[in-house]
């Protein structure tokens, strides 16, 4: 007897939601009222999952004991992760931050938290205001990828043709991280980004102009780095226009006379 109800994505198999349920019934079983919802991310998640690919879910609990059961196989990935947990947002660089993008658009198959489980799902993936000129500024996202960009353009300026094309294809993390913190999101895996793009679109930066922009730049092409920057340069008004200072504008100024090498 099935002792839990879970809302499903469309996309989901009936092999992949019996698989599930089986989760759902034994956190019940073991929790009791401690079990507080279910997480489902990965490719299942999203609907991008093969026959090769494993169901990723997060068990949220009121608290972890020390000895907890989980399943771990071919088929499954199972986390227990207490709500205090899922709350704690770690911060950019941190060896936690590589994992909040896990919860994008990731469903909650359960939430029997009166809503915290799937608010702290969503902060998880996003970027506050506050975190987004962190990661631009003190982080120095924008300035690093100026640099690299720079790099490159002065390279293939000067006749170096590997050189340039090392130093764009270096650019190109700084690059979406500037991109998607502006957005106030967290940067997708590469694995994840073309679906991303084109599934939740970033504004001003459309998967038919952002992904051709990306191999562009890493297949050397020295004119993708200018088309970029004006992009760059864009983002950065409205930014700091709505957040009412001029950090990030700041910052491209500051390169003066050197920006010159992306105009011509």
């Amino acid at each position: 007897m099935r002792l839990v109800d879970l809302t499903f994505p469309s996309h989901l198999s009936a092999e992949r939601r019996d698989l599930l349920i089986d989760v759902a019934d034994r956190a019940e079983r073991t929790h009791g009222d401690a079990f507080l919802g279910l997480v489902l991310s990965g490719s299942a998640g999203r609907g991008l999952a093969t026959e090769r690919s494993d169901v990723d879910v997060d068990v949220i609990l009121a608290s972890v004991p020390e000895r907890v059961a989980t399943a771990k196989s071919s088929a499954l990935d199972e986390a227990t992760t207490s709500l205090d947990e899922l709350e704690e947002l770690p911060t950019f660089g941190s060896d936690g931050w590589w994992y909040r993008w896990s919860y994008a658009w990731a469903p909650v198959l359960l939430d029997r938290s009166g809503g915290a489980v799937t608010e702290a799902v969503r902060c998880q993936a996003s970027v506050t205001p506050e975190e987004a000129d962190s990661i631009l500024i003190e982080h120095d996202r924008l300035d690093g990828w100026l640099n690299y960009a720079y790099r490159s353009r002065k390279s293939d300026r000067d006749g170096r043709a590997l050189e340039s094309r090392l130093d764009a294809v270096e650019s190109l993390p700084w690059l979406l991280d500037t991109i998607f913190s502006i957005a106030g999101r967290v940067r997708p895996y590469h694995k994840y980004l073309p679906w991303e793009l084109r599934e939740h679109p970033v504004e001003g930066w459309p998967a038919d102009v952002l992904l051709p922009l990306l191999t562009r730049t890493a297949d050397g092409d020295p004119a993708a780095l200018r088309e970029t920057f004006t992009l760059v340069a864009s983002a950065c008004d409205e930014h700091d226009a709505a957040r009412g200072h001029t950090l990030t504008t700041d910052t491209i100024r500051g390169w003066g006379d050197e920006l010159e090498l992306f105009r011509g």
